[in-house]
């Protein structure tokens, strides 16, 4: 069987592109998408020679939005492939030329829905009235091409609620994957780590207010940002107001990431109602407790008190957290290694399968 993954973007590389490639890389399938960066694609340990580019984007957003989904919904592999597979928000507008299909539903677009207000309240006196128009206009069209997605698959129970007040569709649960036979558990080290896109929505800032506090403590900080995306002032703002003992590293190769979560002393993550969150899951595969706010997809993969800490979103939660940890980080490790067990790559394979199949296929 032939089959296609269509996702958004490979700008910046994070937890939905990581699971595309490894999807794509346990189906033999192709990736098609737009803003094709085949060196971080390498970066992260994956061969880029089996994806294909519909082209970049427009850099200003919402323009840069408006072009991926015309791009999606103008392609057509309908006779290349025999099963697709859409990822992201603007992806599946290529649903209505290719079916079979399954969405891996992320989360719906929440500049639409849950998070309309927190980027309207983010636009200037000049982009307001342009972006109320686009999420308005562009829901439409979103939820025209989600018509006609044959299956839902979502990462959390967290997303799946929100999928059902929606978009009015059920949806099955299938939590990402984590690839455990890559990550190895080394000695407690001298830093913390935190893992992720400088979005606003990782709300980064809380992270670094709670170390300028705690100047005895280190935080590294991995991530990037796509130019042209939401976040770009946002990520400059982070960028230019580091406490010393904060260091940002941007993007790094997933040898150096696979590295820093063994070295490190525990994880931080403050993503505002985060929809599942891969990184907690690979920092406990290394045997790192986690420091997290509770809330979202945290309280599906962190066991509170025993793989790590749920704390008040907050600087001073995150003070809270990192001191209950810093007690003894050690402690911690069997719990955590036999919790990021239950989400081996293995088991997530063989659910995709059967949702492929649907009892009917032999794949």
């Amino acid at each position: 069987m032939r089959i296609a993954i269509f996702h958004d973007y490979f700008g910046a590389i994070g937890g939905g592109e990581k699971l595309v490639l490894m999807l794509a890389e346990r189906l033999n399938a192709d990736v098609i998408s737009t803003d094709m960066d085949p060196a971080s694609v390498e970066k992260m340990g994956f061969d880029p020679s089996n994806m294909i580019s519909l082209g970049g984007t427009h850099m200003t957003p919402p323009l840069k939005q408006i072009h991926a989904s015309y791009l999606f919904a103008t392609c057509d592999f309908s006779e290349d492939y025999d099963y697709f597979i859409f990822s992201g928000n603007w992806a599946y507008f290529a649903a209505g030329k290719h079916k079979p299909n399954l969405y891996y539903c992320h989360t719906p677009t929440r500049a639409f829905y849950d998070l309309y207000d927190t980027f309207l309240e983010r636009q200037s006196a000049f982009t307001t009235i342009p972006f109320m128009l686009w999420a308005k206009s562009h829901k439409r069209f979103s939820e025209h091409y989600l018509s006609h997605v044959d299956r839902i698959v979502t990462n959390s129970e967290n997303t799946r609620s929100r999928i059902t007040r929606y978009f009015g569709r059920e949806a099955e649960v299938i939590h990402p994957p984590t690839d455990l036979s890559r990550f190895k558990s080394g000695q407690s080290g001298d830093f913390w780590l935190s893992v992720n896109r400088l979005y606003p929505e990782k709300r980064v800032e809380m992270q670094i207010d709670a170390f300028r506090k705690m100047p005895e403590e280190k935080l590294l900080i991995v991530g990037g940002y796509s130019k042209g995306d939401h976040a770009e002032s946002y990520a400059r703002r982070i960028i230019h107001d580091l406490p010393p003992n904060v260091t940002l590293l941007g993007e790094v190769s997933e040898e150096k990431l696979l590295e820093l979560y063994s070295e490190c002393r525990g994880l931080i993550c403050t993503a505002l109602d985060e929809d599942f969150g891969m990184t907690p899951v690979e920092a406990m595969a290394c045997g790192k407790p986690v420091v997290a706010v509770n809330e979202g997809g945290f309280r599906e993969t962190v066991v509170d008190g025993e793989t790590g800490i749920l704390v008040d979103a907050g600087p001073e939660g995150v003070i809270a957290g990192v001191k209950f940890v810093s007690n003894n980080p050690v402690a911690f490790r069997d719990a955590c290694i036999a919790r990021a067990k239950t989400f081996d790559i293995d088991l997530f394979e063989k659910k995709v399968r059967n949702v492929i199949n649907d009892g009917n296929r032999t794949y």
